[in-house]
């Protein structure tokens, strides 16, 4: 059994595991768990009830988190020419052509958090698919990261602009920011990321969609959200306000 340290116990005293928590209730426990020396990621698991083999049942897409991730993303651009040249403009972090895909394949270089591609370097950038698949690194229309508009692709991603994919288990995990963020920036951020992986359910999936949702830091353990809390979140706090 793993030994856990001090910390982490002393977070595990500060709630029942086997309760769930209305959303609020539950960043208000991440909150008030013991600190570490530096600011943690804090994220959110679904176990969503869907076939990922199915290729009907797959849940993907992406969701501008109101508040970002906290997280400075690095954007790499595949474009030549004026898009070269826009791209750069829009602040991304590195812009080249078929030879800075040379470079991530012969170097192993993979200094960046996104890529964005124009079509038309499509035909390159496949050849890098079983590089760049696995690392959840693949240019993709339907995320808005294989286009002409390079510009806005790159300011949406630095802005908060995130991907998410379930995986083969039928769970899925997004960033909900940091820890240093105030509960009501936590909360906006879960409620513009439930509302997306609700929107986004299959129609042929079965039964209970959310299965479970946790909460949890980067060093600290999880606290079950209840699932059927899917609307008014911020409820109780916008009568507080009033």
């Amino acid at each position: 059994m793993k030994k856990r340290s001090k910390r982490y116990r002393e977070a595990l005293q500060l709630y029942d595991r086997q309760k769930l928590y209305h959303p609020r209730e539950a960043i208000s426990i991440i909150k008030k768990m013991p600190s570490t020396r530096f600011d943690e990621t804090v994220e959110v698991a679904f176990r969503l009830g869907v076939d990922p083999r199915k290729a009907d049942q797959m849940v993907r897409g992406t969701v501008s988190l109101p508040h970002g991730t906290g997280k400075e993303v690095r954007v790499v651009v595949i474009a030549e020419g004026d898009k070269a040249r826009e791209a750069e403009e829009a602040g991304a972090d590195c812009v080249g052509g078929p030879e800075l895909l040379e470079k991530i394949k012969k170097e192993d270089w993979f200094d960046f958090d996104a890529m964005v591609a124009t079509p038309d370097m499509m035909s390159h950038v496949g050849k890098m698919g079983k590089i760049l698949g696995p690392k959840g690194l693949m240019p993709n229309p339907k995320a808005g990261t294989v286009t002409f508009d390079v510009a806005k692709a790159v300011r949406d991603i630095k802005a908060g602009k995130v991907e998410y994919r379930v995986d083969r288990q039928g769970n899925l995990h997004l960033v909900l920011g940091k820890k240093s963020f105030d509960e009501r920036k936590l909360l906006e951020n879960y409620q513009a990321i439930l509302e997306e992986v609700i929107r986004a359910k299959p129609a042929t999936a079965k039964g209970k969609y959310l299965k479970s949702i946790t909460f949890s830091t980067s060093m600290g353990p999880g606290v079950k959200v209840d699932p059927s809390v899917v609307r008014d979140i911020l409820a109780e706090e916008e009568k507080q306000a009033v």
